[in-house]
């Protein structure tokens, strides 16, 4: 864990922004694995399910956005 801290500081990287970012793309994966599942049960709500998916990324990733400009200064 240690070492990932390190490489990430040598690359210029502050840690708590790749956390941020790491969370993101694991919080957008876990939102598309679950609206594929959601599609596969009840297919005819797939328009619904994709509208929502698409609303939930925007706000993950605007989560991450914030972070990393308010905590990154």
């Amino acid at each position: 864990m240690f070492e990932l801290l390190n490489i990430l500081a040598e690359a210029g990287i502050p840690w708590h922004i790749a956390a941020a970012a790491l969370g993101g793309a694991i919080g957008i994966g876990l939102l598309g694995m679950k609206a594929a599942e959601a599609t596969g049960r009840n297919p005819g709500a797939a328009t619904p399910i994709l509208t929502l998916s698409i609303i939930l990324a925007a706000l993950i990733e605007g989560v991450f956005i914030i972070t990393a400009l308010v905590v990154g200064k």
